[in-house]
């Protein structure tokens, strides 16, 4: 009966939502810091749901998550009537809830009035410091200059923002990261990318209020580098990413003055403006040193503390995929004094080849208190995921909202799935929250009561 009657609820919660999902991992809590998956959408967890998606598809290659909303950019989705008889492969911005995974109505991009239809023209899409949605084009080694744009998330209408020119050095630019205000109306900005298959990168500067970027580097627009990590590599190669450090400790935050850069064939390693490397992985422990092909890193802070999450491997990676490793840095941010927490997911995203995009992007938002991460996990044409990072995620010994079972401050279908795992014996949530209907007994009843509340909330 008690098979029968789970099966049953379980049943409830495919109804409830047709993807929101869990990774269905446990993951031990770590140095008084704890993590759960509040939800997932990926080839491994959901493979009959997620490769249907629109937002499956390898021009689909970024996304960031923004005030609670994911924003997946895909270029040329469909031909659009710009004129009679002239049509443009039209972009599109999918937006999802970053709290239950439910989607929200699709945007289509357009440049002064009319369908936006460049070649990979939402290549990059990321937020600023201050909530500015904003995209940017891929580039050829033949294309001089870059148009750096602001979306407008309620109606996808994309502004102009500045052209940035390359100089002397013209190489091919993929995925590019933008620090402070992109407006400079409230902070300084600067944006910066790694040349595709060079030694080159370039960075652009402005200060608050001004109207032109000009070159970051003493006012050179790109520099050439000469020292890499591993040694051998001498340049790039593909689609590399940049991620700069915000420091909310310095006089100049946005300055973004020490940078990562993660390359096809090299791992994350930390720069300073003047090319040299500050940090590397040459100090870390082989087995956390993430595979060839991959690229993606992003730092938070939670708890005083300081923390990177990288990529560790593509679709082809030695026993899993997709997956990225979350590390507490050591004294002094060393990548060297690094400390494994997790890695997520514990299992896959899936290992799909997505044509050879290499990145992986990741993002965090807080909450109000500061004690709380929302981390989003994003892989072209494998998956995405949303993880709560906390000393009071996941549960505790005290009830809090009705329902609220992980304690990442919604009641939704993971709260299910958490659960569930509390009957199976799987998980360790308190008794006195898991007991919805408060009959002294945790139980399948208590699967049933919660997907009502569920229910009657939407």
């Amino acid at each position: 009966m008690k098979k029968f009657l789970l099966t049953a609820a379980l049943a409830l919660v495919a109804f409830a939502s047709a993807f929101a999902v869990t990774d269905g991992q446990t993951y031990e809590p770590v140095n008084g810091i704890k993590i759960v998956n509040s939800w997932i959408l990926d080839r491994f967890h959901t493979p009959t749901v997620f490769p249907k998606a629109e937002y499956c598809n390898t021009r689909a290659r970024t996304a960031v998550m923004n005030n609670g909303v994911i924003y997946i950019a895909r270029s040329e989705v469909k031909a659009a009537v710009v004129a009679p008889g002239d049509t443009v492969p039209q972009s599109v911005i999918y937006r999802l809830d970053a709290k239950t995974g439910a989607e929200l109505p699709a945007l289509d991009v357009t440049l002064d009035g009319k369908p936006y239809g460049e070649f990979l023209g939402v290549n990059s899409i990321g937020r600023d410091n201050f909530g500015h949605v904003w995209v940017i084009p891929y580039t050829s080694e033949k294309t001089a200059d870059i148009p750096v744009y602001t979306l407008n998330v309620e109606t996808g209408e994309l502004t102009l923002v500045t052209t940035l020119s390359k100089g002397d050095k013209i190489a091919r630019t993929d995925y590019y990261d933008v620090i402070g205000d992109i407006t400079r109306e409230k902070a300084e900005c600067n944006i910066m990318n790694a040349g595709t298959q060079v030694a080159t990168i370039y960075r652009w500067h402005a200060d608050q209020g001004a109207e032109e970027f000009e070159g970051g580097f003493e006012g050179d627009l790109s520099l050439e580098i000469t020292a890499f990590f591993p040694e051998t590599v001498t340049n790039w190669s593909y689609a590399p990413v940049v991620k700069m450090c915000y420091d909310p400790a310095s006089e100049t935050p946005y300055a973004g003055e020490l940078f990562y850069i993660d390359g096809f064939n090299s791992v994350p390693a930390l720069y300073d403006v003047t090319g040299s490397i500050i940090d590397s992985f040459e100090a870390v422990d082989k087995a956390l040193y993430p595979e060839a092909g991959t690229n993606g890193v992003a730092e938070f802070t939670l708890d005083e503390r300081n923390f990177m999450v990288y990529s560790i491997a593509q679709y082809a990676g030695t026993g899993h995929g997709c997956q990225a490793n979350i590390v507490e840095l050591g004294e002094g941010m060393s990548l060297g004094g690094m400390t494994k927490y997790w890695q997520i997911p514990a299992d896959s995203l899936g290992q799909t080849s997505d044509g050879g995009n290499r990145v992986h992007c990741f993002n965090v938002e807080y909450n109000d208190a500061q004690d709380v991460v929302t981390l989003f996990d994003f892989k072209s044409f494998n998956g995405m995921a949303v993880y709560q990072i906390g000393k009071n995620v996941g549960g505790g010994e005290e009830p809090g909202t009705k329902g609220d079972i992980n304690a990442d401050g919604v009641v939704n279908v993971s709260d299910v799935t958490a659960l569930i795992n509390k009957i199976l014996g799987t998980a360790t949530y308190a008794d006195a929250t898991c007991d919805i209907n408060a009959d002294g007994v945790v139980n399948v009843s208590d699967v049933t009561a919660l997907i009502n509340i569920i229910l009657a909330g939407n």
